[in-house]
């Protein structure tokens, strides 16, 4: 059996920011804050290994239920991320893509640094970084439908190749491989379309936690899966 190649485009479920705070005696939004660097770490883990695309899942459309501070505080490390923390981006030559819903209840004043991020960092080529920000399966595949309809496309050139072009990530190849973390197994609305092939890894680790080491033993099992695509 022949081993696959280095994936292209790997996805990242980050999940167990709370559960990591919880088990070290530290306050909820600590396990967020250490997430977020944790970010920042992995993006740097995947361009050293020829990944060109890795996709965070950051905030679903169903987080918005949780308490007002925790939300509040998630907003605010995006901010960071798009303010702060752009320069560090473009200077490693990395691209900013935030896929996802720009209306409310995403503040305006996030939508306009997610806008300016992208305009800054358009013409890196080193990483693509998707950000999957208000972001779910679902509505992603609703809205795809009804700009097809409002762009009045003849239900026969209706395939899977237009709708991939319609959606957030359009232009962007489908994930080689999805990691989640934190031992929960399921898929929470993560590129719903575009998953259908890949490779899923769940992990107990929480992510705050995820190593380096264990994100090289995925990719080796990675390499010895044989991927077929349904044939």
């Amino acid at each position: 059996m022949a081993p696959t190649t280095t994936p292209i485009h790997v996805g990242f479920i980050m999940d167990g920011n709370r559960r990591w705070a919880r088990a070290h005696l530290l306050p909820q939004l600590e396990g967020h804050r250490r997430g977020y660097a944790k970010v920042k770490e992995v993006a740097r883990w995947c361009k050293r290994r020829g990944i060109s695309v890795a996709t965070f899942y950051a905030f679903s459309t169903e987080n918005w239920g949780r308490a007002p501070e925790e939300v509040q505080y998630l907003m605010g490390l995006n901010r960071l991320a798009l303010g702060r923390d752009l320069p560090e981006l473009t200077k490693e030559g990395s691209r900013l893509k935030v896929i996802g819903m720009r209306g409310k209840p995403l503040p305006e004043d996030l939508v306009r640094l997610i806008e300016e991020a992208e305009r800054t960092t358009a013409g890196n080529d080193q990483l693509l970084i998707q950000v999957a920000l208000n972001y779910g399966g679902r509505a992603e595949i609703v809205d795809a439908v009804a700009r097809i309809i409002r762009d009045g496309v003849p239900a026969d050139r209706v395939d899977e190749a237009l709708i991939s072009r319609y959606l957030w990530t359009g232009g962007t190849p489908d994930p080689d491989l999805v990691i989640r973390t934190s031992g929960e197994i399921r898929l929470s609305g993560f590129l719903t379309w575009q998953s259908v092939y890949a490779e899923w890894f769940f992990t107990a680790t929480c992510w705050p936690a995820f190593s380096e080491a264990e994100f090289d033993a995925i990719l080796q099992q990675y390499a010895e899966r044989q991927r077929r695509f349904g044939q």
